[in-house]
């Protein structure tokens, strides 16, 4: 019969102190980005999604005009 091993864990304090410091050594490994391009991908995804919205809006108004509008009008309601 094979012994059973229990392995203890540290406790709640010290896995959390082990995952900041963790923490801390992975953020340092990070390659962040410089403010310009920061900015650049910025204006790109706030204009992309103005456009966005634009198209949905559009959509939405022909949609409206044929759906709400004009199937009524051809059966003279």
């Amino acid at each position: 019969m094979a012994s059973d091993v229990v392995v203890q864990q540290p406790s709640l304090p010290k896995r959390v102190v082990n995952f900041y410091n963790e923490v801390v050594v992975e953020m340092k490994k990070v390659t962040w980005p410089e403010r310009p391009q920061v900015v650049q991908l910025s204006i790109g995804v706030i204009a992309l999604s103005l456009f966005i919205g634009a198209v949905i809006w559009l959509l939405d108004l022909i949609l409206q005009g044929v759906l709400v509008r004009g199937i009524p009008s051809l059966f003279g309601a």
